[in-house]
């Protein structure tokens, strides 16, 4: 689907208006159009009011009309192919044509995106591409931190063995992860937010609803990150959808909160493409949650029982 120009930036601008103050972008997102849009909506703002990320490893080329799209081009974006390269000058000609989309002469926070089997599918290809960029996006990333032109450095990606390898490797402040510590899906618990904890760095959990299922619910063609939603994974969805409505909660609210309860976790981007999706998502976050309803879903075995619980001791 097609976002207008004018819903996508009134977008952007009611969540921050809202005082929504963590806005996240990248190159890959519409070919570009995405940090146009995001930069012409926050350049009406105070620039130290909010806290903007990026990300490094793609580049983006003119795609001349008389070329066919590129196999797997998503529709809707600008005429732009994306190329990956996570060398030390892709990575700095990376940041800065994104300020340059964006017309913001700083960006926040920068992140390695993709490097996972998830993206590239053969091993082969994400041990090359992350000795790459170990040697080169790593890199740069560092010296832009210690000179202050960035504030943090991390990598996004959509698994948890990403995560940890780039914590093996290098000296990150976070992590953007996508689907992995949802009210479906708690795999991070025991394997990265330990890590985290250790390491101190922060987890931005993306993707909370899971690509759709934990926003619209247990619905015929509902997606389940990025695929049709399994039976299994429908059958658990809707289990959990019966303990919210039994506590008159409803389930985007309870998918929402719930990964905040983490102290490692420092965000969630629920990625909204209106303003009545932020003025719902705020909502959402501003309900209160029963401590019943968590005790029911670890008793039930719907969530992880060692997982922090919004409201409990220890929880933020």
């Amino acid at each position: 689907f097609t976002v207008a120009e004018a819903t996508a930036v009134a977008t952007v601008d009611a969540a921050h208006r809202a005082g929504i103050t963590y806005f996240d972008t990248s190159p890959y997102y519409g070919y570009g159009r995405s940090e146009h849009r995001v930069g012409q909506a926050l350049r009406q703002f105070d620039r130290d009011g909010f806290v903007l990320s990026t990300k490094v490893g793609r580049l983006l080329k003119p795609l001349p009309s008389a070329l066919r799209e590129p196999a797997g081009h998503r529709p809707g974006g600008l005429p732009f192919a994306a190329t990956y390269d996570y060398s030390y000058d892709g990575t700095m000609r990376s940041l800065e044509d994104s300020c340059q989309r964006l017309g913001l002469a700083r960006i926040d926070i920068a992140l390695i995106h993709d490097l996972d089997l998830f993206t590239h599918q053969d091993p082969k290809i994400v041990d090359r591409h992350f000795g790459e960029a170990m040697e080169g996006a790593y890199v740069a990333l560092d010296e832009l931190r210690a000179a202050g032109v960035i504030r943090a450095i991390g990598a996004g990606v959509n698994e948890t063995e990403a995560c940890i390898r780039f914590q093996r490797a290098g000296d990150f402040d976070c992590m953007m992860l996508a689907g992995r510590y949802t009210l479906l899906n708690q795999e991070a618990l025991d394997s990265i937010l330990p890590r985290c904890e250790k390491q101190d760095t922060s987890l931005i959990i993306a993707a909370p609803f899971n690509s759709g299922l934990l926003a619209r619910g247990a619905t015929s063609g509902a997606t389940y990150n990025y695929e049709e939603a399994s039976p299994d994974i429908l059958e658990k969805t809707r289990c959990i959808e019966a303990v919210c409505q039994r506590h008159g909660v409803a389930l985007p609210a309870a998918a929402l909160q719930f990964p905040l309860s983490h102290p490692q976790v420092a965000a969630v981007v629920p990625g909204a493409i209106s303003p009545a999706e932020v003025a719902a998502n705020i909502t959402h976050m501003e309900t209160t949650i029963p401590g019943d309803l968590w005790e029911e879903l670890a008793h039930e075995d719907l969530i992880a029982k060692s997982a922090p619980r919004p409201g409990a001791a220890g929880a933020d």
